[in-house]
């Protein structure tokens, strides 16, 4: 029995889709035969919509393309093509470049929060997820609630038992979803200048950002990728590596649809001396550094008090650093020399350097060069898993984290509290946290499906400055989460007072330090609103 629901289609419709996607019966699928920016603008529409790809692309795409000429196209048998010269030339000569040339939009559906985070791991790839703020989870697929069905722990005596709690957590979910937007609409009423649309996504955005701490991991979502051949290797190559079944099961199904379209890119992935013997690398260095963790680690009963941000490294030299590397490209000197003359300046004239280099930036998307790679900082992330979901995926930088467990406590959102739903909200914790104990024996590496999205998980990122003024900038702004927000305010706080990088902290000057009371995201919806309107 598979754990994914195929979606019914009429004729008429699989027609159409047959012409533009590899297979109309499996979760993931690649898309073909259509012009790039209908690809980028149906996954771009994908993140806001509780839609599978394909029925999307029927509702709202299809009336609006020429589809006349393609009749005669089938995309869901294998494309053969003559690659004779990519034979030779990439899987011969092994010119891992060539890999790089050939790319895909991949749709991945019906994969669980913990599967997603393998999916969206690697840098050289475009990962758009469907998100939690605005999809309501509450919304069936196939007549169930939308979480990951494990076969292996469906079929163990856990089984009963894990759909049981399941529902259960889906169930106090949905029953807050309006209780929640009541609460929201009385703590911020509609003014006249709010269109009615952009207040009522504002506020169903706020009231699902409140509960969604409530979801376990296992709730299931979509995620378009586009990447290069090269790309999906090394990520399939992971995938067969991981101790999650789901991951296996799914690169098996990745395999299959990208040699419908790349299959001289993704020839090495299954061969026994090639793919698998390094699949088999991956996971032998995993199993044995997680051994000797156990050996030497120990690990207290209890559980981190609250959560916190922890600049661990920092570069005391970065001030002189920075102003080197902004003068080096301007300058006919050696690097040794600069440094010479730049530790000999006034901290007022390497501040000059530094402002020259910045210039006047009037919006957040005018980025300085690549000076600003020159130094690092290291954070130490303990915080909700669902402000890590949003934050994991800058990929310009090192980012590790711990297993997903119940370990580290939960977060509890003040407007849960405020509204007088802290005692269900608690309720799903414990009974999450019960169950992940239940499995964590027999099924250690499904037991995360257990963890509701609200508990606490721990990780690291290391980025440099550029990447750090793009992520926290970003992340910042006023229409985020509230639990990113702090995390990357906090961020920029000890960058400026514990590292004493004054100046580095200034360059960012479209960090926003506000709080977060208020609609996050009345401003933007209001915008497009207005756009909407202006463009009909």
């Amino acid at each position: 029995m598979t754990p994914y629901d195929a979606e019914a289609f009429s004729p008429a419709e699989a027609d159409i889709l047959r012409r533009y996607f590899t297979n109309l019966d499996q979760p993931v699928f690649a898309l073909v035969n259509l012009p790039e920016v209908v690809k980028g603008a149906l996954f771009a529409r994908y993140s806001r919509s509780a839609k599978s790809l394909r029925r999307l692309f029927l509702d709202e795409f299809v009336s609006d393309l020429d589809i006349s000429g393609d009749e005669s196209i089938d995309a869901t048998i294998g494309l053969r093509r003559a690659e004779e010269l990519y034979d030779r030339v990439f899987f011969q000569y092994g010119d891992d470049s060539v890999a790089q040339l050939g790319g895909v939009h991949l749709a991945c559906e019906q994969a669980s929060n913990v599967l997603t985070k393998v999916l969206e791991w690697g840098r050289l790839m475009s990962y758009l997820e469907q998100s939690t703020r605005y999809i309501r989870y509450d919304e069936r697929l196939g007549g169930r609630y939308r979480y990951f069905r494990d076969p292996d722990i469906l079929n163990s005596v856990h089984g009963t038992r894990y759909v049981g709690d399941m529902d259960r957590m889906f169930d106090v979910y949905s029953s807050l979803i309006d209780p929640m937007e009541r609460y929201h609409r009385e703590q911020t009423p509609k003014t006249e200048d709010d269109a009615d649309f952009a207040y009522k996504m504002a506020i169903r955005a706020k009231a699902l950002d409140s509960i969604r701490g409530l979801l376990p991991a296992a709730s299931l979502s979509n995620v378009g990728i586009y990447g290069t051949g090269q790309a999906y290797e090394a990520l399939l190559l992971r995938m067969r590596a991981s101790a999650l079944p789901e991951a296996r099961t799914y690169a098996d199904l990745m395999l299959h649809e990208l040699r419908k379209v790349i299959p001289s890119f993704l020839k090495r992935v299954d061969l026994p001396d090639r793919g698998e013997i390094t699949s088999q690398y991956l996971a032998d260095n995993h199993a044995g550094v997680e051994s000797l963790a156990d050996q030497f680690l120990s690990v207290p009963d209890q559980h981190d008090a609250k959560s916190h941000v922890d600049l661990v490294d920092f570069d005391p030299d970065a001030e002189v650093k920075l102003v080197t590397a902004m003068l080096y490209p301007v300058s006919s000197l050696s690097e040794r020399e600069i440094v010479r003359q730049v530790q000999a300046m006034t901290v007022d004239e390497r501040i000059r350097v530094m402002k020259a280099y910045v210039g006047d930036r009037q919006n957040r998307r005018h980025k300085p060069g690549r000076a600003l790679e020159r130094v690092d900082y290291r954070f130490d992330v303990l915080g909700d898993y669902g402000a890590f979901r949003d934050l994991q995926r800058h990929r310009l930088m090192t980012i590790e984290w711990q297993p997903l467990s119940t370990r580290h406590g939960f977060e509890m959102p003040d407007a849960v509290v405020d509204a007088g739903f802290q005692v269900p909200f608690e309720e799903v914790m414990e009974r999450s946290a019960s169950l992940y104990d239940a499995l964590i024996g027999d099924h250690a590496p499904q037991a995360p499906y257990a963890v509701a999205l609200g508990y606490r998980v721990r990780y690291s990122m290391q980025m440099n400055v550029r990447a750090a003024m793009h992520m926290l900038e970003l992340r910042t702004a006023p229409q985020g989460h509230e639990a990113y927000r702090r995390v990357a305010q906090d961020m920029h706080t000890q960058i400026a007072e514990r590292a004493g990088h004054h100046a580095v902290a200034a360059m960012m000057r479209f960090v926003d330090h506000s709080g977060g009371a208020g609609l996050e995201r009345l401003d933007a919806e209001n915008t497009i609103a207005s756009n909407r309107r202006e463009s009909t």
